[in-house]
This record gives C-alpha cells, structure tokens and sequence, in this order.
C-alpha cells in the first residue's frame, strides 16, 4: 500500500515536472508549428476525402450510364435513317413507275 502511494507520488511529481519543464513548451511549438505547416499544404481531412471519392464512384457510374444511352440512341438512330433511307427509295421507286405509267398512258 505504501510503496503503490510512493508510485503514485513520484508519478504525479514527474508529470508536474514535465509540465512546467521546457520540454512542454517544446511540444506546443513543435505542434503550432506543424499545424501552420499543414494549413499552408492546404490538406484535406480524411473524411472530405471519402467524400469526394463516393462522388466520384457516383460520378464514373452515370457516366457508364450515360455512355449507354448515347449508343443505344446512336444505334437507334442509325436504325431509324436507315428504314427512312429505304422509306425514301421505295417510294420514289413507286413515284417513278407512276410517272413512267402516265408518260406511257400519254403516248397511247
């Protein structure tokens, strides 16, 4: 019992002695210090960091989205031009047999 309040004393005695000691004005200017050094490096905090990498995991996920509808639409619209383009074909195919028709009907 005695020997852990003699511990106890000198322990106590020890952290007041560091306390007052220059090494405890050490330590604060070491961490000012560092802590102006860090806010000229403009760091970010871990936690803005994950932050922004879910926005940018959101970010890279609808623009895979996004790149899928735009070839969906390309095709889409490839497919459309194309059934325009035959539209077109078949019908002037059918206004030339009608001229063709009257010029023929004209002549008899």
């Amino acid at each position: 019992m005695i020997a852990k309040k003699i511990f106890e004393e000198i322990s106590s005695k020890l952290g007041d002695t560091i306390a007052q000691s220059p090494a405890k004005d050490i330590e604060k200017n070491v961490k000012s210090l560092m802590g102006s050094a860090f806010n000229r490096m403009d760091l970010v905090t871990r936690e803005e960091f994950d932050i922004q990498q879910q926005v940018l995991i959101k970010t890279r996920e609808l623009l895979t989205q996004l790149e899928q509808r735009v070839a969906a639409l390309e095709a889409a619209q490839t497919f459309t031009e194309a059934t325009v383009e035959d539209a077109v074909e078949t019908a002037e195919a059918a206004a030339a047999k009608v001229v063709a028709e009257e010029q023929q009907n004209k002549e008899a």
